[in-house]
């Protein structure tokens, strides 16, 4: 039978859609059909998404219009209990071929290695597409991420907005589908303005290019290309660049359905207040792009993106700019009332916010920031008179009006103040920096004072959050400390810090004094800050074997730790890999096997040695050992690793030519110490037996 292909269009005509989860849900939504028709067994060749603020929908690509005729198997009753003494069917297989359709006489039979059954081979007929599909939608919409569903009217259903419109079509033929209370018909819906309420769609192929006529970019892709390429076109006309990033711009196209871009202005007094909350303001309440001259300043020009192609764009631009007014109006108030008190004042009244229940007040939190950075800096040598100072007025800017309207500038406006307030610019820049990196990706900070108390600021916010049981769950990480964690890392490999982990931890508990009810804070902290290394060199494409061979060394240093993480990931490249790696799996076998613990290896006699295999290797061993002395203590564990390779023929002479296990157990020792030896020494750098080669 020939199955008849055609494109299938599934479409969700809705009330606006929240822009911050539109392309989340396009992307499940487009997961759960495909997965749902495979699993159902329809062929198609792709499914194309499409998400607009009002609607989502897939076309799917040559959908197959039934299933594939199958056949299935189904087992009878074992020979022994079909049939009796005399040959003639039991009650168990007659039942079984009754329920089949079929005769006793006409099941074939299975023979396996554990005996013979009946078996019927039944010819199953594919169902077709308009038979199935109202399940696979009912499962497809019921696994949507929708946190809190709304309903309607006076109807029972549940969505995240409500739907309007159920438009399912197989080719130019509409599918009987039940959702939402709506029956599936052809009705789409064009723009909400230049489009038409409803139209006639005549045919899935047509779903697009239907909707471009009616004002509405169905694409996502296509919707969000076309908005970034307007952006730079408009700013390189202006002379400008623009200033967003992918959250923005995908933020922007959530929006909009038929995208114009526009650039309006502001008065030039507004420049006055710091960028970044004109910016913030931009950005996060207006959606709007600002953009920036050659020397990276905000201009009083910026761009937005509108949802209407106006036949008078003045009056939208007009419209706009009235809009962004008061908020810079706002800020540019904030701002001067802010500056009226010095920041060191402001954050003497720290004692009066709550950082966290169990642990204090932000002036609470504050003092422990002077004692931590003056302890790191202590323990770098260098000069802690700018990082205490920063430290002290750290949060001060938690108080200022800027901050509570705009909570992003937090740290920013700190820096701001404190350079206004005559503060040294090394202070300033270190109150800035202390939350970076905010983000996965994030710079880092580019002072010292900067890097001390952001290291700091982490520290506090680990243990103290540890150490009164609030630990990460799950994906659950409300206090972010999984980020905190790889960024104390990223800062501490980045700036080469040879900063004990188990003493920073510790010193930080001893702070905190009697605050922390968790007596297992300083060894939970440690652990935590050890298992974010595999995390954080997966980001940079480093292997977990790789990570888990330095990790069985446990360094207390991140320098320590990355430098051994770059000589492992060498040596897996090396061509001499693969044979060492295999004769230290059979070393530690060979220990683990006799319960001998290489660190108590017995001395190794030279005067046992039986084989030319042992002298030689003992010969490699020890001008093996010298190096390693004199390169540990440089951390160049890389040419370790490479000074080892001298190890690979005397080591795999020795497995071939003599028997560790040997009759005398003073040769057998001697043996086993020797091959223990080697083994000693790649395990100064990591245990390489558990390495992928």
């Amino acid at each position: 039978m020939t199955i008849i292909k055609q494109n299938l269009l599934i479409e969700l005509g809705t009330e606006e859609l929240p822009p911050k989860s539109l392309k989340k849900l396009s992307e499940s939504f487009t997961q759960n059909i495909h997965d749902e028709l495979t699993k159902a067994g329809f062929e198609f060749d792709s499914i194309a998404p499409y998400a607009a603020p009002r609607r989502l929908a897939v076309v799917v690509k040559n959908c197959a219009g039934t299933q594939a005729d199958s056949k299935v198997e189904k087992r009878g009753p074992a020979i022994s209990a079909a049939f009796d003494a005399d040959g003639n069917p039991t009650r168990a297989a007659q039942g079984w071929a009754k329920g089949n359709g079929i005769d006793v006489s006409e099941a074939s039979r299975l023979k396996t290695e554990k005996g013979e059954w009946l078996l019927h081979v039944a010819d199953v007929k594919g169902s077709a597409l308009k038979d199935v599909l109202q399940e696979i939608l009912q499962t497809t919409v019921k696994k949507l991420p929708i946190p809190k569903p709304m309903r309607w009217g006076s109807s029972s259903a549940e969505f995240i907005r409500p739907v309007h419109t159920l438009c399912v079509m197989f080719g130019n033929v509409v599918l009987p589908v039940t959702l939402f209370g709506l029956t599936s018909s052809d009705q789409v819906s064009g723009h909400r303005f230049h489009g038409q309420r409803r139209f006639t769609l005549d045919h899935a192929d047509n779903y697009a290019s239907a909707l471009i006529a009616q004002y509405v970019v169905a694409d996502y892709a296509q919707r969000t290309d076309t908005i970034e390429a307007g952006l730079i076109a408009k700013a390189t006309e202006l002379g400008l660049t623009p200033d967003y990033n992918r959250a923005l711009l995908e933020e922007i196209s959530s929006l909009v359905e038929w995208p114009v871009i526009l650039s309006a202005k502001f008065e030039v007094d507004f420049l006055d207040v710091p960028k970044e909350a004109l910016i913030y303001t931009m950005k996060d309440d207006q959606k709007y792009v600002p953009l920036l001259d050659d020397e990276g300043e905000l201009s009083s020009m910026f761009l937005f993106v509108s949802n209407i192609e106006s036949k008078d764009p003045n009056q939208v631009i007009e419209g706009n700019q009235k809009v962004i007014r008061p908020r810079l109006s706002d800020a540019k108030f904030f701002f001067e009332n802010d500056k009226k008190t010095t920041l060191a004042s402001k954050a003497e009244k720290l004692a009066t916010v709550l950082f966290q229940k169990e642990l204090g007040t932000v002036a609470d939190k504050t003092a422990r920031l002077v004692a931590i950075s003056q302890s790191i800096a202590n323990e770098l040598k260098l000069d802690p008179t700018h990082v205490t100072r920063a430290a002290a007025l750290s949060k001060g800017d938690l108080l200022s009006d800027m901050v509570m309207e705009f909570p992003s500038v937090q740290g920013i406006m700190g820096h701001h103040y404190a350079l206004h307030d005559g503060e040294h610019a090394d202070v300033a820049l270190a109150i800035e920096e202390q939350y970076l990196p905010r983000f996965a990706g994030d710079k880092l900070p580019t002072s010292s004072a900067g890097y001390m108390l952001s290291l700091a600021e982490k520290l506090d916010t680990l243990v103290g959050i540890f150490g009164i049981g609030k630990l990460p769950k799950g994906d659950k990480d409300p206090f972010a400390l999984r980020r905190s964690a790889i960024g104390i890392l990223r800062i501490m490999v980045e700036n080469k810090l040879a900063l004990d982990l188990h003493n920073m931890v510790d010193n930080v508990v001893n702070i905190y004094a009697d605050k922390l009810s968790n007596l297992q804070t300083a060894t939970q902290v440690h652990t935590f800050l050890l298992d974010r290394f595999k995390p954080f060199y997966q980001d940079q494409d480093i292997t977990g074997d790789v990570v888990s061979a330095v990790m069985t060394q446990k360094p207390t240093t991140a320098i320590d730790f990355d430098a051994r993480i770059k000589a492992v990931t060498a040596f897996k490249q090396m061509d001499s890999a693969v044979d060492l790696v295999a004769a230290n799996k059979r070393v530690a076998n060979i220990l683990n096997k006799n319960n001998i613990d290489i660190d108590a290896l017995p001395s190794i006699n030279p005067s046992l040695f039986i084989e030319d295999a042992e002298k030689a290797l003992f010969v490699a061993l020890e001008s093996a050992q010298s190096d390693v002395t004199r390169l540990i203590d440089k951390l160049a564990y890389d040419e370790v690793l490479s000074s080892l390779t001298i190890l690979k023929t005397p080591l795999n002479n020795f497995f071939d030519d003599v028997m560790i296990m040997a009759d005398d157990e003073k040769v057998k020792s001697n043996r086993v110490a020797l091959v223990g030896k080697a083994r000693q020494l790649f395990l100064s750098v990591a245990d390489v037996s558990v390495l992928a080669v």
